[in-house]
């Protein structure tokens, strides 16, 4: 195990663990994909800051949360990822004036119940959100009638340089499943502006939520979140069905028979087997619709 040399320079400054050829399928949903060259989880902000500012600018650096919405290729991921985890990232916690503070590695369904805990409804929809605030900001992510734009007060993160960075709601540039802040910035911080609610009100609204999840989503199953984007006018796994794809197998890959915009590792599938499952759902909803998907789930890396 060896590092590139500015990172083995690097890591002694450092209080968080910085790991070289690391395999990434285990951080993954879907439990595919190849290795990272280094993999760096900082212990905090200033220890990710650090880590930028010292990092040359030409090696790339990508971000993961806990995998939920991603596909790492079989030929892994060149430069750093990184995963934060742990205090304070995972932290959640609330204001007397009904604000939830969320670091970027806190689960969006534990933010939804720490919400419901202090009486602070509208969060109850992160329930229904797979992963992590860190990959709700940066899609937007929404269910069940709610967005991240709809509560969201400021988001903090750091660019590629290590420069602490603050984006207004407005400043996101959200749209569907979308955030307009530049790519290279690592957000670290999220909060969030509730309103006045019964606990016990929002906590059957999240119980609701979780058997929709469990009676319609293939949640058990080595699997990710949807697939793909709803259409404008359409919903993404009405066009799926109706091109004839519930239950396509491809390799190690089938569209799940009960929800058909979701992908499932069957047992053996390799990341080239999902994704060209997926273009192949693509392939044919475009030929019997004309309508043409688009991912929502993250695909990083190389093929072999």
């Amino acid at each position: 195990m060896s590092f590139e040399p500015s990172l083995a320079a690097l890591a002694p400054k450092l209080r968080g663990k910085l790991a070289a050829e690391v395999e990434l399928a285990p951080f993954t949903w879907f439990r595919v994909g190849g290795r990272a060259d280094a993999l760096f989880s900082p212990a905090d902000d200033d220890d990710l800051s650090l880590f930028l500012k010292g990092l040359p600018a030409e090696i790339p650096v990508t971000v993961i949360g806990v995998g939920s919405n991603l596909i790492v290729r079989d030929g892994g991921v060149r430069g750093v990822v990184i995963r934060m985890g742990g205090r304070p990232f995972g932290s959640v916690e609330t204001t007397l004036d009904r604000r939830v503070i969320a670091g970027a590695a806190a689960l969006d369904a534990q933010v939804a119940r720490t919400a419901a805990e202090a009486g602070v409804d509208g969060l109850a929809f992160l329930r229904g959100v797979p992963g992590t605030i860190g990959g709700a900001l940066r899609m937007n992510a929404g269910a069940h009638g709610g967005e991240v734009k709809d509560t969201l007060i400021e988001a903090r993160g750091y660019d590629r340089s290590g420069v602490l960075r603050v984006f207004s709601n407005a400043e996101m540039g959200f749209s569907y499943r979308h955030c307009g802040a530049p790519d290279d910035i690592f957000f670290t911080r999220a909060v969030f502006q509730g309103r006045p609610g019964e606990k016990a009100l929002i906590f059957a609204e999240m119980d609701k939520i979780t058997a929709a999840r469990e009676s319609s989503q293939p949640i058990r199953e080595k699997t990710g979140g949807s697939t793909f984007k709803n259409p404008p006018g359409h919903k993404a796994w009405q066009l799926v069905d109706a091109a004839g794809c519930r239950g396509l197998v491809l390799g190690g890959a089938q569209v799940s028979e009960m929800h058909c915009n979701f992908l499932i590792n069957r047992g053996g599938a390799t990341a080239a087997d999902i994704e060209a499952l997926g273009e192949e759902v693509r392939r044919r909803v475009r030929e019997t619709s004309g309508v043409e998907l688009e991912w929502e789930i993250k695909r990083i890396g190389v093929a072999p």
